[in-house]
This record gives structure tokens, C-alpha cells and sequence, in this order.
């Protein structure tokens, strides 16, 4: 006869019982997986003594998790250059035509360059390099959560930067 294992305790019992009840509804979400992936990183990066109540914690935080990646889509929606049809291309006309891009990517190597780092290289490699969040979070050793963050840090500096080249 076996003996029956032992029950686990804490944090992981939580963790264990939310995976398997999302795995149990029909097809999960990336996003929620994702989430819920960055929100034990968490739990484990800040040390799980730490957290009072460990069931609340990863509701709570995978909950906030699905919604910040929502929310950068719906507000950070982007289609690649290569996707786009010909047509659609933004192109400057006429004889400045080249004036013009060669001050775009000057403007924009200087908007880069006054970024830290880190958001230089997510935004290089996600929007030059074709990189997912998932390849670059791995790459440089941090959560999706943190490259989605300084993907929208980047984003945003160099929307303000760059204002006067918009249509």
C-alpha cells in the first residue's frame, strides 16, 4: 500500500489550484498564462513570506496582469512596416524627400539615444529586429511585464520627440 503524498502548503497551493482551473476552461488565454507566469516571478523575486495572503495575491495579480496587456494593445496597437501594402507606406514626395528622412532618423537616433538602455534595446528589438516580448524578456533575463513597460517607456518619449514628424 502507498502512502498518500503530502499536502502542499502556501503560495504553491494556490498557484497549483489556478492553473488547474484555468487549464480546465476551454481554451486559455495566452495573455492569462502569460500573466499568471509574471505574477509568480513576482511572488518569488519579493521573497512569498512577504505576501499575507497568497491566494488574493495571484487572483488579484493575474487579474491586473490580463488587463495591462489589454489595455497596451488596445492603446499600442502597431502594424509592422513589412506588413503593411506598398501603398500604405509613409513616404515623403518631392525633392526634400531625402532632407527629410535623413532628419527623421537623425531625430530618432537622438530621441534613442536619450532613453536608458534597456528601452533602447526592446525598442530596437521588438520594432527593427521583429523580436516578440516573449524572445526579448528572455534574451535580456526579465519578465514580459518589464519589457512591456519599457516598450511603452520608449514609445512614449519618442512620440513626444518625434510630434512634428506626424501627418
Amino acid at each position: 500500500m502507498s502512502r498518500p503524498s503530502a499536502p502542499k502548503k502556501g503560495w504553491l497551493t494556490h498557484y497549483s489550484e489556478l492553473v488547474a482551473a484555468w487549464r480546465g476552461k476551454a481554451g486559455m488565454h495566452e495573455d492569462s498564462e502569460d500573466a499568471m507566469h509574471d505574477a509568480v516571478v513576482r511572488l518569488l523575486e519579493n521573497g512569498a513570506a512577504t505576501v499575507n495572503d497568497p491566494r488574493a495575491y495571484l487572483k488579484r495579480s493575474v487579474s491586473n496582469g490580463v488587463i495591462d496587456r489589454h489595455r497596451h494593445r488596445a492603446v499600442l496597437s502597431t502594424t509592422p512596416l513589412h506588413e503593411l501594402a506598398e501603398g500604405d507606406h509613409p513616404v515623403a514626395r518631392g525633392p526634400e524627400a531625402e532632407v527629410f528622412s535623413r532628419r527623421l532618423v537623425s531625430d530618432l537616433k537622438r530621441a534613442l539615444s536619450e532613453l536608458p538602455l534597456a528601452c533602447q534595446q526592446v525598442y530596437v528589438r521588438h520594432r527593427l529586429e521583429g523580436w516578440t516580448h516573449a524572445e526579448i524578456a528572455y534574451a535580456m533575463g526579465i519578465s514580459q511585464a518589464m519589457v512591456e513597460k519599457h516598450m511603452t517607456r520608449a514609445l512614449q518619449h519618442l512620440n513626444r520627440r518625434l510630434q512634428k514628424y506626424a501627418p
